[in-house]
């Protein structure tokens, strides 16, 4: 039977369980239920309590339904109901103070729309078992989190990232953290928040260190473009963007809204904006110009990230549907990226015979290959510690890489997503290199940095091996920079 254990916080005392050599404390309030007044603003710390509070299973997720693409996603993630969404969940091997043990925050994907930190792959025992605590969060999600409202704050769930982070600087101690060694990481909308931390002023100081694993931000993210949402919510329902006129509705109304403004075309709307106070400039801005937050950084994606699986028989489009090259022309286009390099994706990529791969390849570049890319480029640029990746074990597709760097092959669904026996090794050197970044600030010597002179990037497969910018075509496209000397 697993054992109590209790830690004490700022606001009062948790009761979580020992199992094997982790201590787990779930569901802990790092601020009040997100509802009446509460609902559409800033996070507020929780009323303090005296008797233990019960931390021994998972609380509320702001997920009420699972983000859907073409079918389920292939991380497991629950929905829990309840009102207390904005809760954490804390994994460490020495729930004692002083022991000064380096913290890794967990920030969950799910296209700022869904996901859920009480998932079994964002399980922390790995990283306890490596002398790690772990930090999962949940937080406001879609209209709630981040559609723009008159009356209310912008990028609450931005806010929401914040207050978790106050929370793990003020009370981490008690679960055997160093509140100065704080690493802040995250996969998909989670790796974009890893970045939009990065771009924000309120929240440096608040971590020492970033990793954003196919971090997806926003594009164009101006703050025009988050006004240009609201309105068109109110032209196709007749609902006010207003806190006001949103505050009592149903769960099930407000995700009736939020089905109404999302369309194919419009990619992430619902997501972290540029309000010009909170986040005053775009992130890509951000890191172009050195103002986002110089701390070390690793960074990257897989390869065939929204890719169909191989294989797939695609459905007979309609005759007049476009061409494999006019929707591959299209993807590339939305995604800001100017004709001439268009161009040269297009001639790069014609040999790809399957159509639905080629639009595949396009979105996977475009949201997370592409953008990625240039965020090392200008990390170079400005001579900043930065790491980059490209996993291109099995499938590669979206999210497969976060068992391996959890080190949780044996968790539920994961041979789904890998296949069956994935290799352990790739698991050990994956995840070694994720704690010795989040505990010495780099990955080891095997992984050397990223720079303007040699873009070393390192390849996560059977045999993890490192590569000098094996990705130039793809960078040149991306960024404009020249090939590597």
């Amino acid at each position: 039977m697993p054992q109590s254990v209790i830690a004490a916080t700022s606001q009062g005392p948790v009761l979580g369980t020992w199992q094997h050599t982790t201590a787990r404390f779930l569901g802990i309030p790092y601020a009040k239920p997100p509802v009446g007044d509460l609902r559409f603003a800033a996070p507020v710390p929780p009323e303090p309590w005296t008797q233990p509070l019960d931390a021994t299973r998972y609380g509320p997720t702001a997920q009420r339904r699972p983000f859907i693409l073409d079918g389920p996603t292939t991380i497991p993630e629950p929905s829990i109901p309840g009102d207390g969404v904005l809760n954490l969940n804390v994994f460490t091997p020495d729930p004692h103070p002083g022991a000064g043990l380096p913290v890794l925050v967990w920030i969950h994907g799910g296209g700022y729309v869904a996901g859920s930190a009480a998932s079994p792959w964002y399980d922390g025992s790995a990283f306890a078992r490596d002398g790690i605590v772990l930090v999962s969060i949940g937080y406001r999600l879609g209209i709630e989190g981040f559609l723009h409202l008159d009356d209310a704050p912008d990028n609450r769930g931005v806010l929401d990232w914040i207050a978790a982070l106050t929370w793990v600087r003020d009370n981490i101690d008690a679960f055997g953290g160093d509140p100065a060694k704080v690493t802040v990481a995250g996969q998909s909308a989670g790796g974009g928040a890893a970045q939009t931390l990065m771009a924000t002023p309120a929240a440096h100081g608040l971590f020492r260190a970033a990793i954003s694993q196919s971090g997806a931000v926003r594009s164009p993210q101006h703050r025009r473009d988050a006004l240009a949402d609201s309105a068109r919510l109110t032209e196709r329902t007749g609902v006010p963007a207003l806190a006001s006129a949103l505050r009592d509705l149903t769960v099930d109304e407000l995700l009736a809204l939020q089905d109404a403004l999302a369309t194919p075309e419009a990619g992430l709307t619902l997501a972290p904006f540029a309000d010009g106070e909170l986040i005053p400039i775009p992130v890509a801005e951000a890191f172009a110009d050195g103002s986002a937050a110089s701390v070390p950084l690793v960074l990257g994606f897989t390869q065939r990230e929204f890719n169909p699986p191989v294989g797939t028989t695609p459905a007979e489009a309609p005759a007049s549907a476009p061409t494999p090259a006019e929707a591959v022309q299209a993807v590339l286009a939305a995604h800001g990226l100017a004709p001439e390099a268009v161009s040269a994706y297009v001639t790069l990529h014609n040999d790809e015979d399957d159509p639905a791969q080629r639009v595949g390849q396009a979105l996977t570049d475009a949201i997370f290959r592409g953008p990625s890319l240039a965020l090392a480029e200008a990390r170079a640029h400005h001579e900043l510690p930065t790491w980059l990746y490209h996993f291109t074990y099995g499938s590669a597709a979206h999210c497969v890489e976060i068992p391996f760097a959890f080190d949780l092959l044996d968790a539920e669904r994961v041979t789904a997503a890998t296949g069956p026996h994935p290799p352990q090794p790739l698991a050990d050197a994956m995840h070694g290199a994720w704690v010795a970044f989040v505990r010495d600030l780099d990955p080891g010597p095997e992984w050397p940095r990223y720079t303007n002179k040699r873009r070393t990037t390192m390849t996560w497969d059977t045999t993890p091996h490192t590569l000098d910018d094996p990705l130039s075509a793809e960078r040149r496209i991306w960024t404009g920079s020249p090939t590597t000397p």
